[in-house]
């Protein structure tokens, strides 16, 4: 499906509903599955989170969990302490592509038993699960995180806990702190000091009492509106429903970074209202090493706004959806950008204009379908195979279209 988005102006003010943290979702669905007394309420309706409920539910031999990134992680982890189990864990030719076997060599140190269906250090993955003895693991710190929260999950439920060592600069740590704090949450004790972090085994921990948890909603999400305030008048307001002043989510980060694009954020009743009230902008300057997700949305915001931009910090773009460095690299030089790219870094020379109706690949990955969406607010683009927004976001296009954006199908 491709969509051609003409040039729009949305309304002054406007009001959205967005479903629960696809992170936040993800964790605690595996959570559950540890601990079935755990009532779950506002879980993502993506793509990524039905994949990752179907296979913790699955009675197959084989599952398929298709680009599903952050389930291929954690799944590794659950099924390989799934006692007298045996599956075959695999996904689309892209996940087949991108890299687990940092996160497979720590959990065989730990006592796992992982084999490699095809190519070494990639799925698909045979895993027969059994009880893990042992407890102490070390990983490079600047590995994605989800490596991480994967070991950390089922830390609790090793015979001896888990002792993780990290080593060097540790990458994404909101995302860890994410994970610690909804283990938590739950009743599972947990240190986090220097590089060492610690989950106490059930043998010490309270089995979690019954409790409903609800998930905040996805700030990785409202980082487009973020992007659609920035680039509208001054004065227009998006208000977005269940979010914390305090949240879990490394992408609240955005109420800071988008003061840097006149972006105000106001918290009222778990709402958050974005007002746009300074169009006096300066050169864009933002190490993103904690919130790599992001990035994609600020550059072409910054694109956009016709400012310099160099961020720094982004090395794990490369193993994404798709080498999203590279991505932003080719689109971004379609609407006539000057851009340059190293293995973590991007620099955008500010543009006096951006080419009109230039269609934009998407390559399999929803986040540059939606990053470069607000750019309908300056020319006409079209997004092709626009449909990939459901891994995590599958309102996004109907919700860009009640604010007011000129959306049809092509």
């Amino acid at each position: 499906m491709n969509l051609d988005l003409q040039i729009s102006r949305i309304h002054p003010h406007s009001e959205i509903s967005i479903s629960g943290s696809k992170s936040e979702t993800n964790r605690l669905l595996l959570l559950q599955a540890l601990y079935p007394n755990l009532v779950l309420e506002n879980t993502s309706d993506s793509d990524d989170s039905q994949a990752m409920q179907k296979a913790l539910s699955t009675t197959e031999s084989t599952i398929d969990i298709h680009h599903a990134g952050t389930a291929m992680r954690f799944l590794t982890a659950y099924f390989a302490i799934k006692e007298n189990s045996e599956i075959v864990l695999t996904g689309s030719q892209r996940m087949q592509q991108r890299p687990i076997g940092i996160l497979v060599d720590a959990l065989r140190a730990l006592g796992a038993d992982i084999q490699y269906e095809n190519s070494e250090g990639f799925p698909p993955l045979r895993i027969k699960g059994k009880k893990l003895t042992g407890n102490k693991v070390t990983l490079d710190a600047n590995v994605s995180s989800q490596y991480i929260s994967a070991l950390l999950l089922i830390g609790s439920s090793l015979e001896n806990g888990l002792q993780l060592t990290l080593e060097g600069e540790i990458t994404s740590v909101p995302y860890i702190n994410m994970t610690l704090a909804l283990l938590n949450e739950v009743g599972i004790e947990t240190s986090f000091n220097g590089n060492q972090i610690t989950v106490a085994p059930k043998s010490n921990t309270q089995h979690p009492t019954p409790q409903t948890l609800t998930v905040e909603s996805d700030w990785s999400s409202a980082s487009y509106f973020y992007s659609i305030i920035a680039l509208s008048q001054i004065g227009t307001q998006i208000t977005l429903s269940n979010y914390k002043q305090h949240s879990f989510q490394g992408d609240a980060a955005l109420c800071e970074i988008y003061k840097k694009f006149g972006v105000e954020t106001i918290f009222e009743n778990n709402c958050i209202t974005l007002k746009k009230y300074n169009d006096l902008l300066c050169d864009i300057h933002l190490h993103l090493n904690d919130t790599p997700d992001i990035a994609q949305t600020i550059a072409v915001t910054a694109f956009g706004l016709g400012l310099n931009c160099h961020l720094t910090g982004l090395h794990t773009l490369k193993i994404k959806e798709t080498d999203r460095l590279a991505a932003l690299e080719v689109e971004l030089t379609k609407l006539g950008a000057e851009i340059t790219t190293t293995n973590d870094a991007i620099t955008i020379q500010a543009a006096a204009a951006i080419h009109p109706n230039i269609k934009i690949a998407t390559y399999n990955d929803h986040r540059m379908a939606m990053a470069f969406a607000p750019l309908a607010l300056r020319v006409p683009i079209i997004v092709e195979n626009a449909e990939v927004v459901s891994k995590s976001y599958p309102a996004f296009w109907n919700d860009l279209k009640k604010i007011g954006f000129n959306i049809s199908e092509i």
